[in-house]
């Protein structure tokens, strides 16, 4: 009753006014009608040549975009990156890239290329150095790494191209840098570019007005129950949803969720970064996963700033490198997969 007497009184008043929570008041965003919905699964790259076109899969799910991600990795305190190594997965090097492009491509799927970095037992959010030497040293490593796989975006027509991921600490404290290799990639490609922010990162990244997409790596702590219910995680989004739509009417770049997803575990909906560490302790919970993804998708699905994401992960032929693929990210073969299928299958009011 005083809800709908308050929005009663600022209309009368001359206020615009949009839909009031108990908890959060959503600001009025404006937003061009989105063009389309990335639905889009985040390609593990595969230790081995495919053995079977993994499209198919890809196409069962409804999905019409992968991430195709070849690492890089860099060593803790070492100025370097190292990429296309004997050493690497397949998938990791620049002939597999370029065949699961194609094979998308086939398929009439859309592909993000998304070079990544890895750091053997740290994060790239964590990544500094102590001298402008050290970081030059660095940054010439990954501009090599990243105008490698740029000329394979622009050959192959890839109408996305990701240009980091989870620098947090270099994204903010090297914005010269990233504005440098910003304006290089467009000299070659010519396609959309973002980059893929931590989710407690993405507002104080320097270089959004430089990008086509403001990419998010959806990962925000929810609820810490066993099994949250939909309705406990949409309420549990909602100061993130805000906070998100203040941020595009800020920057006004389209949001795309380069990565989302939750462990098939009790209590997923939380602290993802310290489930992880102790995943194969903690009881599989198939449903948890699967009413996560549900609230995610059915909070931002008819958002205008929001053009979809990318599930973070999925498995070619559910070949996992892990182990623990029952307890995983992946919704493959879970009571996750038929909600992902579902709500792949909606379109989107302006498409």
């Amino acid at each position: 009753m005083f809800k709908s007497l308050l929005v009663t009184l600022l209309a009368l008043l001359g206020f615009k006014t949009c839909q009031i929570s108990s908890s959060v008041a959503m600001p009025d965003v404006e937003a061009p009608p989105k063009t389309e919905i990335l639905r889009g699964l985040s390609f593990v790259a595969p230790p081995n040549e495919f053995t079977k076109n993994p499209m198919t899969e890809v196409e069962g799910v409804n999905a019409d975009w992968i991430a195709v991600i070849p690492y890089g990795f860099t060593r803790v305190g070492e100025a370097a990156v190292y990429f296309d190594t004997d050493r690497q997965w397949w998938g990791e090097r620049s002939v597999g890239a370029r065949e699961t492009i194609r094979l998308a491509q086939a398929s009439n799927i859309k592909v993000v290329l998304k070079p990544q970095i890895y750091i053997p037992g740290s994060w790239t959010g964590d990544l500094d150095f102590n001298t402008p030497e050290q970081w030059e040293s660095w940054e010439a490593g990954y501009t090599d790494y990243i105008m490698t796989f740029a000329n394979i975006a622009a050959e192959m027509q890839v109408p996305v191209f990701c240009i980091g991921t989870e620098f947090k600490i270099g994204a903010r404290n090297r914005e010269a840098y990233w504005r440098k290799l910003i304006k290089e990639v467009r000299t070659i490609y010519k396609g959309k570019i973002t980059y893929a922010a931590n989710w407690d990162e993405y507002p104080d990244v320097p270089f959004w007005d430089a990008l086509d997409y403001a990419g998010i790596n959806a990962y925000f702590p929810l609820d810490n129950s066993t099994t949250p219910t939909v309705e406990t995680l949409k309420k549990a989004w909602l100061p993130h949803k805000r906070n998100i739509r203040n941020f595009y009417n800020k920057h006004k770049k389209p949001v795309v969720f380069t990565e989302f997803g939750y462990l098939s575990v009790d209590g997923c909906a939380y602290n993802t970064w310290e489930l992880e560490a102790k995943v194969k302790s903690i009881p599989v919970n198939e449903q948890a996963q699967a009413n996560a993804i549900h609230a995610l998708l059915e909070t931002f699905w008819e958002e205008p700033y929001w053009y979809g994401g990318f599930i973070w992960k999925w498995f070619p032929q559910m070949k996992g490198g892990e182990g623990y693929n029952s307890r995983d990210y992946t919704p493959q073969g879970k009571v996750g997969h038929a909600v992902l299928k579902e709500w792949y299958s909606k379109p989107v009011s302006s498409e």
